[in-house]
């Protein structure tokens, strides 16, 4: 089941396109957001990364952090970004244990099969740790505007 607004969020260390240690402990008095995909380099996967990256700055401004998760290798990282020039973090889960954690692997279906999988999901994590807003399924198109709206808000902004 995935976790919900005023969970509190799992903690992890993941490594980084650059295969450095990232914990959401090293985020803590900032708003993180979380969002899990499926794979690198597929289309909605690519549209998400390159609008949140697009607006890497704005959620800096209003300090936030943008971590994007999947089971994908640092190497696939460092190819997605450097192939597409993105800007934002991207944390590797080879064994899906924070999917796990925060609900988000699941069975799936495509063409009659059915396998585990990455939900499309985005959580807004605030400067205490805890779970404020929740997006899953998440519908790519206008996504990183709707949550960087849904920052704004939370930080008295609108």
């Amino acid at each position: 089941m995935v976790l919900q607004k005023s969970d509190i969020a799992p903690e992890f260390t993941l490594k980084n396109q650059s295969g450095e240690d990232v914990s959401l402990r090293d985020f803590k008095g900032k708003f993180v957001v979380i969002y899990f995909y499926p794979k690198d380099d597929t289309h909605g996967c690519t549209v998400e990364a390159i609008d949140f990256s697009g607006l890497k700055k704005d959620f800096e401004r209003e300090g936030v952090v943008i971590l994007g998760v999947s089971k994908d290798s640092c190497l696939s990282h460092q190819k997605f970004i450097a192939k597409k020039n993105l800007s934002i973090m991207l944390l590797s889960d080879p064994d899906s244990s924070v999917q796990n954690k925060y609900g988000v692997w699941q069975p799936k279906k495509f063409m009659g099969r059915t396998f585990l999988g990455a939900i499309r999901s985005t959580f807004i994590v605030d400067k205490s740790g805890i779970i404020v807003s929740v997006w899953s399924p998440v519908e790519v198109k206008g996504h990183a505007v709707e949550v960087l709206a849904a920052i704004k808000k939370l930080n008295g902004a609108v």
